[in-house]
């Protein structure tokens, strides 16, 4: 598996280890290692050397499969996960809001995936050995929907599923302000922030990212706040709160996107998986599964009302 990112101007004149990093979500000195096994690419050729500047504009290619093999994720049964289906392809859980899904910098245990080697050992086996039976990611903040394959037929296909947008991923977001009309579609590429590689932003240099908004109901108080349900084509990266954000509708809560404003406050993004469906790997059969509203979104949605103007 490999991912292709094109050097923005936050990173103009950064190392190439430094961008291998982040681009792989690793530490520095996997990302060497990484480099030094011939598993980064600059402008079509094979880097040899992390200690290389790059330009604004490069092209670099990483090959997900060469990270170098550190610690392999174990169980940890002290993790907390609502499992809401499971047969022997698949498992399906209702994420909690600040559990990451698997092993990264600064996050080496009590992940999502700890969690299922708990329940489900047998996973270890399953696709990448460092993110095993994860085939799709939800920020920490946001809470809802996910599978997780338990079986290797079930991960080459869930990933060939996702990758041919085959897969429905339905949201729930409270966010800033009034839509102009009921419905739009938001078809904007996406990549790294160019001020802040951490970030992801709108970008001529990004990938095809399209999201379609609903607007599901309006208020006025305590501010113009809109719930809308998104529906996912593709799954980039923080794609739902970066659409929003560039449309001039933050996600309520998502102090990176500027969507932490004081006439409400909100503990997360307010952000919620909350319908999953697709083609059972086994059987053929379409399946579906919805999540409830999560207790802290349903607390500031109901501190939201319409009043009629006079």
């Amino acid at each position: 598996m490999k991912v292709e990112e094109i050097v923005p101007s936050a990173l103009d004149g950064e190392r190439l280890d430094r961008i291998v990093a982040l681009i792989a979500d690793i530490s520095r000195s996997e990302a060497t290692k990484l480099i030094d096994a011939g598993g980064a690419e600059v402008d079509g050729a094979v880097s040899e050397s992390g200690k290389v500047r790059l330009k604004e504009g490069q092209n670099v290619v990483v090959d997900l499969e060469k990270i170098p093999e550190a610690e392999l994720p174990g169980p940890d049964a002290s993790v907390t996960l609502d499992v809401v289906y499971v047969d022997e392809d698949l498992i399906v859980i209702n994420k909690s809001a600040g559990l990451v899904v698997h092993p990264a910098a600064g996050h080496g245990t009590g992940t999502v995936v700890n969690g299922i080697l708990a329940l489900f050992p047998e996973v270890a086996s399953v696709g990448q050995p460092q993110r095993p039976g994860i085939v799709h990611r939800l920020d920490a903040g946001t809470t809802g929907m996910m599978v997780v394959a338990r079986s290797q037929r079930a991960y080459d296909s869930l990933v060939e599923a996702l990758s041919d947008h085959e897969v429905g991923r339905e949201y729930l977001a409270l966010s800033w302000g009034v839509f102009d009309s009921p419905s739009a579609v938001i078809d904007a590429d996406i990549g790294r922030d160019p001020r802040d590689p951490l970030k992801m932003a709108v970008v001529r240099t990004g990938k095809w990212a399209r999201t379609h908004v609903e607007v599901r109901q309006v208020f006025n108080q305590p501010a113009d706040i809109t719930l809308v349900q998104c529906t996912l084509e593709t799954g980039r990266t923080h794609q739902i709160r970066v659409h929003l954000a560039a449309v001039g509708h933050a996600v309520l809560g998502d102090g990176m996107y500027g969507g932490a404003r004081a006439a409400l406050v909100a503990p997360r993004p307010m952000l919620h998986a909350a319908r999953l469906t697709l083609t059972h790997p086994g059987t053929g059969e379409e399946m579906s599964w919805e999540a409830p509203l999560p207790e802290d979104m349903a607390a500031v949605l109901a501190a939201c009302s319409w009043e009629e103007p006079v």
